[in-house]
């Protein structure tokens, strides 16, 4: 009775391989899946249910498409966590710069430059890692970043002088920067087209959350136990995520053409500490990402989403400690408080951009009975847009009414409005633009990181002056305005003559 039912059940299983894998022509229409061996295509079919699959995995139990859903979305957390590390570091210590300022005896706008100082460095420093992850792994760039970054914080713990944790600070957000820019590219090349929305909307929420978290956590030990205590805290978070990522970390990059993989794959995903890609590194690797500025369907997103993302998340987290502390006398602790609308709205706001975005095209490919354009999904960022320019108009309104003395909850409505909008502008913009490159998303990931930081790094210097110059009123139309002709008009553009614009 064994055998019977065990040949039976070995029929059905056949049976269903052969129905999945179906006769060629009409079954697959991709010209590159037809060209695949038959043992090739049962591979896929045996592995994931279907041949439907964008991009077509090796193969190879190494290759990161292939492996279990549950490895794909450990190894995210790791990045995604990773990424927010980086804004989690430069804002850390927003809440506490009276205290440093008064201990290393400098003015409280010197003392802010220690974040500026980290969010220009955390632009610029993908432009060195991405062609060495190319060559030698992202895994084994990981490891390094993180020891370093370790090292850096503990400098900065027990700085002496301004200088000195100026250089600590630097120093820290050159190595814990990777993540925060490859972190599309890890994406990319783990998960299939169909889910890319939602998973790449994790790490573009953890790089934006990263901002508020901080003061909001920290705000707490500035008070309590002293703000030098944010870089041992921090030191302590670089040293557990180390463990966790030589336990958990595995390879993500997987070479499919011009290379023989002849190791295990476990081998390949956790031992590999030597050079996986044979092409030659010339300087040329390390400026290929802004060779993308010729590309509008990259730059024009990364404009539109740097402009957002000044507005949405940089001037209301920056601002906050001088805007609120001036007007409320808020002390480090209470000032940390204010940031939760921030992390609040960016929450919400990732429910459209990511897991949203990914059905709203799975709609449209029911509907045509193909896969869209990656323009279809640029619809949802009139939402984000809108809702940004409302946000920041109502946060900075609002809080010019405000009577010294009398807080009230308006203007962080208003705050979560338009962390909301950034995010579903973040994640929909970068995803746009990974689908458009997909084979370049280290690089289309380096670049959108460089515009966004470079003119976030920018803003806090022209903030106060306008502030001073406008007030607060004016402030948020001319807000309102540069988002409207920097991003919602370039994101029309892209919209009607994307194809055009990449063909």
């Amino acid at each position: 009775m064994e055998r019977s039912s065990d040949a039976a059940e070995e029929k059905r299983h056949e049976e269903w391989i052969e129905a999945t894998l179906g006769p060629v022509h009409t079954n697959i229409e991709n010209s590159t899946l037809a060209a695949l061996s038959r043992e090739h295509r049962e591979y896929l079919a045996q592995r994931h249910g279907t041949l439907e699959l964008d991009p077509i995995p090796d193969a190879n139990d190494a290759d990161p498409y292939n492996w279990p859903q549950s490895r794909k979305v450990i190894n995210l957390i790791l990045v995604a966590f990773h990424a927010m590390m980086g804004t989690f570091t430069a804002a850390s210590i927003q809440c506490a710069f009276e205290d440093i300022a008064e201990d290393l005896q400098v003015s409280l706008t010197r003392a802010s430059y220690l974040t500026s100082l980290q969010i220009a460095i955390l632009g610029g420093a993908p432009l060195f890692w991405r062609p060495l992850s190319n060559r030698f792994g992202r895994r084994p760039i990981f490891l390094i970043s993180l020891i370093c970054s370790l090292i850096g914080n503990i400098g900065c713990a027990n700085s002496p002088t301004y200088a000195t944790m100026g250089v600590c600070r630097a120093i820290t957000a050159f190595f814990i920067s990777p993540a925060a820019a490859i972190g599309s590219a890890v994406v990319a090349e783990t998960f299939f087209k169909k889910e890319r929305g939602k998973f790449m909307g994790v790490w573009t929420l953890m790089v934006t959350i990263g901002v508020p978290i901080a003061p909001f956590l920290f705000g707490f030990a500035a008070l309590r136990v002293g703000y030098r205590w944010i870089y041992y805290v921090l030191a302590i978070t670089n040293g557990v995520q180390l463990v966790l990522y030589t336990l958990l970390g595995p390879e993500t990059r997987y070479i499919r053409q011009g290379v023989q993989h002849t190791d295990s794959s476990f081998r390949q995903e956790f031992l590999t500490f030597k050079r996986i890609d044979p092409t030659p590194l010339s300087w040329y690797d390390f400026v290929q990402p802004l060779t993308f500025f010729r590309f509008p369907c990259v730059i024009l997103p990364a404009f539109a989403y740097a402009m957002v993302f000044l507005f949405g998340s940089i001037l209301p987290t920056v601002e906050v400690p001088q805007l609120f502390g001036e007007k409320f006398h808020f002390n480090a602790q209470q000032l940390g408080l204010q940031f939760l609308a921030v992390i609040i709205g960016s929450v919400l706001g990732e429910q459209i951009g990511g897991f949203s975005s990914d059905k709203w095209m799975g709609y449209r490919k029911k509907q045509i009975g193909r896969a869209p354009e990656p323009e279809f999904r640029l619809w949802l960022s009139y939402l984000g847009i809108m809702c940004t320019i409302a946000g920041i108009i109502v946060f900075l309104i609002q809080l010019e009414r405000a009577p010294e003395l009398h807080w009230n909850v308006t203007p962080l409505v208003g705050a979560a409005i338009a962390a909301a909008g950034n995010q579903i502008v973040t994640t929909v913009m970068v995803t746009y633009a990974v689908d458009c490159y997909r084979e370049e998303a280290a690089s289309v990931g380096v670049l959108i990181t460089f515009v966004r930081q470079i003119w976030g790094f920018i803003g806090p210097f022209w903030f106060p002056p306008m502030f001073e110059n406008i007030g607060l009123y004016g402030s948020a139309g001319l807000a309102a305005g540069l988002m409207f002709g920097f991003s919602l008009l370039p994101t029309i553009l892209i919209q009607y003559k994307g194809r055009s614009l990449r063909h």
